[in-house]
């Protein structure tokens, strides 16, 4: 509890004594609270101030920010959002106890959020601390959908987020939950642990493509699985860290059709790289659907939610056997409040983290989609053809393949790329991993009084930039490789809008300019061998 917190007002004194321990909560410092209700990975370094992934938790608008695939540093207009967010929850509770305020005010989220991504108002949206949270939820509503307890396979396992080794087990993926309680990382999850079976996407030859064979190593996988008698939680990945779709619609077609009531699909898209069009008929078909308002969006990392299809919601409302330690992973306000006898299960626990992240986010969704559907496909295409011809010109920067057989159809402004991977290069041979770690951390750096140059070059070196931070990459034949991303995200389509044409032009071509920078940098850095003692976190 912060010390601006210690006193109450007669106003606060007015509810009873749990409520009132809440209501105080709130006047915790707002930088304070936007990093609480999360696993360790939200802490605040003591010296920089900045998470594992060197994000702060105010506006920082000097750091040019190209790291969606990872995490983005809050924006001062979601910042703005969540101040006000937080003192209109405070007057509501003057008429309410704070769970009721509290509880209408997570509902009026899940409407605003089905609006934004122009859902069904039967589609449910069950709110989490992080993406990882949103996979154990997934596996829990799976259990009851399917009846027993499935075999996750996960499809893209060694793109997805580093927890999912651990939730698609049912096991602990921290040694902390938002909730606060310690836990055993790895240690099962009460009732929840069982099975999984990975599916990774790269090459195991040349360790650096996608493979072609996803879609029949995922048919062998599920009926394995069948034929051993288990049904099966088949997690299905759109995009990866690399911008990867795998399996093909194709092969998801021909599940449904042999094994429809067997099989129940969840659809990681926490990148939130998808158009509306595709994120709907998923939901369509039945499919649960993992995102998060933190990655493509650009709100503060985390926030989590998982977007249930009205077929399932009524026989999970009905859910009786509730593993014991999942009560760890949700409080009462998660669930939809349509979801009376469920949510009647777990705690009145208001996360107000959580939730301000989540009302920064919904900044950022609103934001993004208030700009014209044909400025942001054009946007996205310019942005991706400028980013892909300045990393194929760079002596020092390999392309990593990105998504491939995306129509504009069905993808809309995601027909594009978003995400461009690339490795780093001396000499034409691979960078070592940790120096290509320390390339990264340099990056979100003041480098200036390290340079023994120009003006120039210290000018360069100065600027403090994020990217998407590296993706460890197994090779058969040699050692580990680190990919490096430049991520085009919804921020950067906001900020370039302009009714005048001409305007937004120019301001297409600033984004442009400012990543031509960020790569004159790390050859800057790469030329004079520049180190930054690890911190961050590199992404497994």
């Amino acid at each position: 509890m912060s010390a601006g917190a210690s006193s109450l007002s007669d106003t606060e004194r007015a509810f009873d004594g749990a409520s009132r321990y809440r209501l105080r909560d709130l006047f915790t410092p707002l930088d304070t609270l936007l990093v609480s209700g999360g696993d360790p990975r939200l802490a605040l370094d003591a010296g920089d101030r900045v998470n594992a992934y060197g994000c702060a938790a105010a506006p920082e608008p000097e750091i040019w920010n190209f790291a969606s695939s990872t995490a983005s540093t809050i924006s001062q207009f979601a910042y703005d959002r969540a101040a006000l967010a937080r003192e209109e929850l405070v007057h509501r509770c003057l008429f309410d106890e704070v769970e009721i305020a509290f509880d209408a005010r997570c509902e009026d989220m899940r409407e605003e959020l089905r609006g934004h991504l122009q859902l069904s108002p039967r589609v449910d949206v069950i709110f989490s601390p992080s993406g990882t949270d949103s996979q154990l939820h997934a596996l829990f509503l799976a259990r009851a959908v399917l009846g027993a307890p499935p075999v996750t396979i996960v499809v893209g396992a060694d793109q997805t987020g580093s927890g999912t080794v651990h939730t698609a087990r049912g096991h602990h993926f921290s040694s902390m939950t938002a909730s606060g309680f310690a836990v055993r990382k790895d240690g099962a999850v009460a009732g929840l642990a069982g099975d999984s079976i990975a599916v990774p996407l790269l090459d195991a030859v040349s360790g650096i493509a996608m493979r072609t064979d996803t879609d029949a190593e995922v048919m062998r996988a599920v009926e394995n699985s069948l034929a051993q008698g288990r049904c099966v939680l088949l997690h299905i990945m759109d995009s990866s860290k690399l911008g990867w779709r795998a399996p093909s619609a194709a092969c998801l077609d021909e599940i449904a059709r042999r094994w429809s009531r067997k099989v129940q699909v969840v659809v990681d898209a926490c990148q939130a790289r998808l158009s509306r069009r595709r994120l709907r008929s998923y939901l369509d078909l039945g499919y649960m659907i993992l995102m998060t308002g933190s990655k493509f969006f650009g709100g503060p990392a985390f926030s989590g939610a998982l977007l249930v299809p009205k077929g399932l919601s009524r026989s999970l409302d009905r859910i009786e056997g509730i593993a014991p330690g999942f009560f760890d992973y949700a409080g009462r306000s998660d669930w939809p409040m349509a979801w009376t006898a469920l949510r009647s299960r777990f705690e009145r626990r208001p996360n107000f983290g959580q939730w301000l992240r989540w009302e920064a986010a919904l900044a950022e969704i609103g934001s993004y989609y208030a700009v014209p559907g044909a400025f942001r496909v054009k946007a996205l295409a310019e942005l991706a053809a400028g980013i892909d011809s300045m990393i194929a010109l760079s002596p020092s920067l390999q392309p990593v393949p990105t998504a491939t057989g995306k129509t504009a159809a069905d993808d809309e402004e995601f027909a594009h790329a978003t995400i461009f991977p690339f490795t780093l290069l001396r000499d034409g041979k691979p960078v070592p991993i940790a120096e290509t770690g320390a390339v990264h951390r340099a990056l979100a750096r003041d480098m200036n009084e390290e340079i023994n140059g120009s003006a120039a070059d210290r000018q360069v070196a100065a600027q403090r930039c994020l990217i998407g931070q590296p993706v460890r990459l197994e090779r058969p034949d040699e050692g580990p490789q680190a990919v490096l991303r430049l991520c085009a995200g919804a921020r950067l389509v906001t900020e370039a809008w302009s009714p005048d044409p001409v305007q937004a032009q120019r301001n297409v071509q600033h984004i442009l300019d400012r990543i031509a920078h960020v790569l004159v940098k790390i050859e800057l850095l790469l030329d004079r061998g520049m180190a930054v003692p690890g911190k961050f976190v590199l992404e497994a």
